[in-house]
């Protein structure tokens, strides 16, 4: 018996694949089309220019789409994950969405004011307690460390300079 009889014959059961498969497709397509309307800028320090990066991943996923298109049509289908530790009886969990999202929001409501510093530790923190952790000073201070770290991987490493907001000056 080989590989190609061991797969089912009676038409595409899972059209919701299809759909992926198009998506996938149509934002290759988008990657592309955006990417010819970019203007050709290539210097010294930058040869390639900014057009290769999108023209690239738009070709992959075009790339993709296609090669997932015919394992759907010859019948494939992914596999369930056996090891995922989800109750798929029980209904989403309201509460930490509502959480997250209430951090998140805030987050976006006073990083002008405050600063990335201060709203990313409120964020970090926020989005640890709502996720369970319950060690609320240690998780304070690695939401510090890691909103100040990341203040800082953006500023010298990226060149980004996140809104410093009240501790303007002092970072």
């Amino acid at each position: 018996m080989s590989l190609q009889d061991s797969r089912p014959r009676a038409g595409i059961k899972d059209r919701a694949q299809l759909g992926v498969c198009a998506g996938l497709a149509l934002l290759g397509v988008a990657l592309l089309v955006d990417a010819s309307r970019i203007g050709h800028a290539a210097s010294s320090n930058d040869p390639v220019g900014p057009r290769a990066v999108p023209i690239v991943l738009g070709v992959a996923l075009l790339v993709v789409s296609a090669f997932y298109l015919v394992d759907i049509l010859r019948g494939g289908r992914g596999e369930e994950e056996e090891g995922e530790d989800v109750e798929l009886g029980h209904g989403a969990d309201w509460k930490t969405l509502g959480l997250l999202a209430f951090f998140f929001l805030l987050n976006a409501l006073l990083i002008d004011r405050l600063g990335w510093v201060i709203s990313g530790s409120i964020l970090f923190w926020g989005s640890a307690f709502a996720l369970g952790n319950r060690h609320h000073i240690r998780g304070l201070v690695v939401a510090v460390v890691l909103a100040l770290v990341t203040f800082y991987v953006f500023a010298i490493g990226l060149g980004v300079n996140l809104p410093a907001g009240i501790l303007q000056g002092i970072l």
